[in-house]
């Protein structure tokens, strides 16, 4: 088993209060569970309205799976409008057999 976790950086530089960062992240969010079936949470920048931290959960049995999975997600936070990547770290996980 390989596990990737993605740590998501993001700004958006048009958004004045919470409610509009929670509508431009929702779609990012969401699209990311449902086109790649990752799990995804915010973990950090919660009561910031321009800044958001994701982390995202990437599981394959296979090392080229996991890859080639992360940089479509990633791809797909690159083209998401309204929305500035400051950065991208990828974890991958050690799991002894």
């Amino acid at each position: 088993m390989h596990v990737l976790a993605l740590q998501v950086d993001m700004r958006f530089p048009s958004s004045h209060s919470l409610k509009e960062k929670r509508m431009l992240l929702k779609p990012i969010v969401d699209g990311i569970r449902t086109r790649f079936h990752a799990s995804v949470s915010e973990v950090a920048h919660h009561d910031t309205w321009q800044r958001a931290e994701i982390g995202i959960a990437l599981v394959s049995g296979e090392v080229a799976a996991v890859e080639q999975l992360a940089d479509r997600v990633e791809r797909f936070i690159w083209g998401a409008p309204d929305t500035e990547v400051l950065q991208i770290d990828r974890h991958w996980l050690d799991i002894d057999h």
